[in-house]
This record gives C-alpha cells, structure tokens and sequence, in this order.
C-alpha cells in the first residue's frame, strides 16, 4: 500500500510538534481575545496533529480537546463542548498516572460547561476539583489555583450569595497582587544585576 502525502502535509515528527505549539497557542490567543469561532480550525488543525504524532488515545491530545471544548462553550455549543470533553475525561480515566495540571484543566473545563448550562451544583463540583488539584499541583495561592477561585465567586454571584462571592473574589485579588509583586521583584532584580 502506498500511502501519499501531500506538499503542504508536514512529515516529521518535529514539524508536527511545532504546528501543534503554533496551532494551540494561535487557538488559545484568539479564546483570550473572545474570537472563539475563530479559535474551532486552529484547535482542531491541534488535535489533528496531536493524533498524528501521539496517537488518539494520549494523555497528549488533552490540550487539545479542552482548547475546542472552551472555543466551542464559547460560541454555544454546548452539546459539542461535551463530546470533547468526555474524549478527554475518558483519556484522563485511562491515564492512571495523568497530572494533576491536566486533571485540574479539565475539572475547571466541565465546570465552565455547567456553568454555561446553568447547572450551577455541578459546576460548583468541578471547580472545587479544579481548585484542589490546581492547589495541590502549583500551590494553594498560586495564579492557577485563583482561577478557579474566580470562576467559582462568579458561580456564587450569579446565585446570589454574595458573601461567598466577595470572599472568593478577595482570595483571588490578594493572589493576582502577589504575582504581580513578585513578578515586579524579579524584574526590578534583573534589571539591577548587570
């Protein structure tokens, strides 16, 4: 059997992987910038390469789907966002030793779906899953874990406990203002050491 490749296809491996970074983070610049119809080819152009370089049950594809996941939560399609992220859950199940970045990722994903469904007890579930594994893999104060803080305080604001909303939005400014004051250290440190 003679398999062909286009010209346009890249052939090694290492051109895969850079069309997967530059597929990915092209997808996740356009997500941040709320264009996320725009991010759905890129994501996928991801996934397509991420299959073809580490097969289509890798702990690898997980960027992947959890890119077109959030693109596709973003433009309301949500039924679709779920198909992604149950391809994803299903690697995760069948990676006995998956990261907790990974994991973390993925619980803050379903959590956003839920909330975008409107069923706030089970977003609220995933984001506290998100918070934990995020706390126990970067650290309890860490800009990983204030996300999911940010994304729960939402959750309870749009359920109008705002108690609980003020006091997780708080935890995430005093995070947000740590980061930024090491970040401002270790630039300043740079700077200073010629």
């Amino acid at each position: 059997c003679i398999q062909t490749v286009s010209p346009s296809e890249p052939r090694s491996g290492q051109q895969r992987k850079y069309i997967i970074d530059l597929t990915s983070s092209t997808a996740q610049k356009f997500i941040f910038d709320g264009k996320h119809k725009k991010a759905l080819p890129a994501a996928l152009h991801a996934l397509r390469f991420s299959t073809k370089v580490y097969g289509s049950s890798s702990v690898q594809l997980l960027p992947a789907y959890l890119l077109l996941a959030e693109a596709c939560i973003g433009v309301g399609n949500l039924q679709q966002a779920s198909n992604y992220l149950s391809q994803a859950q299903w690697i995760v199940l069948r990676t006995p030793d998956c990261s907790g970045a990974f994991q973390h990722r993925l619980h803050r994903s379903l959590g956003l779906l839920y909330v975008a469904d409107g069923n706030f007890n089970q977003a609220l579930y995933h984001l506290a899953n998100d918070i934990y594994l995020a706390s126990s893999t970067f650290g309890l104060k860490s800009v990983e874990a204030s996300g999911g803080y940010f994304h729960m305080a939402n959750v309870f604001f749009h359920q109008n406990k705002m108690d609980i909303a003020n006091s997780l939005y708080a935890e995430v400014r005093k995070s947000k203002q740590k980061s930024l004051r090491s970040l401002r250290t270790r630039k300043w440190k740079s700077v200073k050491t010629p």
